[in-house]
């Protein structure tokens, strides 16, 4: 394919490799992953404590402990009260990414990294010192707005300070933080599970405060990326000499010479989210909100905040329902390791593909087994059958993990162009920050409604994400981010919706200032 050639050919311009200096700086920022996958994983988990449930969602007790044959196993963690808890975070972390964007693009990725990691801080001490439902909620809204800032922002860095050649690897770090947040979170609950005296959760919830400090702390050190020092001051001269440090080589011309061009076109334009809704960036849209939204309508937040209270509907007791977790985020972590070491090689399309199918059949397999060994009312599932769904989704989270965990945070982040990129960012943030508090929201009351019916649900929409992808979505492994817009011009369809893009503008204009010297 004619694209597949000119990505290949589009980053060979550039030099450099991958230096500890830049090594050091992904692995600060990219810890910020670590701060969204523990509170990931420390709601579910603590939810299905029982000694919690009592102290704040004592209906919820009342409810799991009442007559199974009254109350659907479906139905047995259904709470207003109790997704209000879960999902608040989200709402305030959406109104908060909005406002990132903004602080983002006037004072820098390091700016607002900072402000996420102080609010989450914050929070956490809130959460392990409540005492009462009113500030549960204060440290969901307070992690939520830490959340907010750090998920619009570190991406953007990786994106930035890695080298084209390994962007994908670098930013899948990201991810792969998410998942180790996950599973500490998951350990941590197992642990305190079994404190005497029911404090344990207190424990979960103030521990947040721990990775918050470490990017805090290490933010203050980190630099800014070279497109935000040219972006911000015109300074030329700084911007090479930390491209130089970052690529370990004075050979950085061509790369210079692309980011002052992107700069250049950045500074004409005032309102990037209002951009965003110009032809010219309509790609970068569509994508932009398309791929997180395809992202969340997965089913993965059902199992990232949902599974040790799924597990326990289906069967499994307290602390069999948190190791469950626990197995599933393990592997999870195995596959993220796996997405970093063939993006750059495989490229993001294939791995969207072949992660898409696999979670597919995975879904199908969960409500087919649902549906034919789960009893509504009664006593609850085989544990054998109980332990097959946990392999099945095991199965799911890997195939999440390696496809669509990673790449909706790398994808959108390498498209946009320097002048909406700080935009496009937040609108892919909101859309997960939605679409995770409408799942946050929803999700028992579905399970109750629809029962196992939720995970063909799931999975048909699976089905559409992945011929979206395979349809809609160019590949962009290798690509330099300040070439990208030539992918827009030679795929089938968005060729027939853009026009010559502002960085092809001045890219002919800066090619007919160079022939015009020369003659």
């Amino acid at each position: 394919m004619a694209i597949g050639a000119f990505v290949e050919g589009g980053g060979s311009g550039y030099s450099g490799r991958v230096t500890p200096f830049v090594v050091l700086s992904c692995i600060v920022a990219g810890s910020g992953g670590i701060l969204f996958g523990y509170d990931l994983g420390i709601s579910g988990g603590v939810t299905s404590m029982e000694p919690f449930l009592k102290k704040f969602f004592p209906d919820v007790y009342h409810q799991m402990k009442g007559d199974k044959k009254k109350v659907s196993n479906y139905c047995r963690f259904d709470s207003e009260l109790l997704t209000v808890f879960t999902s608040s975070l989200y709402i305030a972390g959406l109104v908060a990414t909005l406002v990132a964007s903004s602080v983002t693009r006037r004072f820098g990725r390091r700016a607002s990294i900072l402000i996420g990691g102080s609010v989450f801080v914050a929070g956490s001490v809130f959460g392990g010192a409540a005492v009462n439902i009113y500030m549960l909620i204060l440290n969901r809204v307070l992690l939520g707005i830490g959340l907010g800032f750090t998920n619009q922002s570190i991406p953007l860095y990786l994106s930035e300070m890695a080298p084209p050649q390994h962007r994908g690897a670098i930013n899948n770090g990201f991810e792969l933080c998410i998942s180790i947040g996950i599973l500490i979170a998951n350990l941590i609950n197992y642990g305190v599970d079994k404190i005497e005296g029911g404090w344990g959760w207190r424990i979960s919830l103030s521990m947040a405060a721990v990775p918050a400090a470490f990017l805090t702390v290490g933010a203050l050190f980190l630099p800014e990326t070279p497109s935000f020092v040219i972006q911000r001051s015109g300074d030329v001269d700084s911007a090479r000499a930390l491209l130089q440090r970052l690529r370990g080589t004075a050979a950085v011309h061509k790369e210079l010479e692309d980011l002052v061009m992107a700069s250049e076109v950045s500074k004409t334009i005032r309102h990037p989210l209002r951009n965003m809704l110009r032809r010219r960036y309509r790609p970068q849209l569509v994508i932009a909100v398309l791929v997180p939204l395809f992202n969340q309508v997965t089913g993965i937040n059902v199992i990232n905040f949902y599974a040790p209270v799924m597990f326990r509907t289906i069967g499994l007791r307290e602390s069999a329902s948190l190791m469950s977790a626990v197995v599933t985020r393990v592997c999870a972590t195995a596959a993220n390791v796996v997405a970093m070491a063939v993006v750059d090689r495989l490229g993001r399309r294939r791995l969207l593909l072949v992660g898409g199918v696999q979670m597919l059949v995975s879904q199908v397999m969960v409500g087919a087994i649902l549906a034919g060994k789960f009893r509504e009312h009664g006593e609850e599932m085989e544990k054998e059958y109980a332990y097959l769904v946990l392999s099945v989704m095991c199965v799911f989270v890997a195939g999440f993990a390696w496809s669509w965990g990673p790449l909706t945070y790398l994808v959108p982040a390498e498209i946009c162009p320097l002048e909406v990129r700080s935009a496009g960012q937040s609108i892919v943030i909101a859309v997960i920050f939605l679409l995770t508090f409408l799942i946050g929201q929803t999700f028992l009351a579905m399970l109750c409604d629809l029962k196992f019916a939720t995970f063909f649900l799931f999975a048909a929409c699976l089905c559409v994400m992945t011929l979206f992808v395979f349809f809609f979505l160019p590949e962009t492994k290798q690509l330099p981010m300040e070439q990208m817009d030539q992918l827009w011009r030679t795929h089938w369809f968005w060729k027939r919706i853009v026009g010559d893009s502002p960085q092809q503008q001045v890219v002919e204009l800066h090619h007919h200032h160079q022939r015009s010297s020369s003659e």
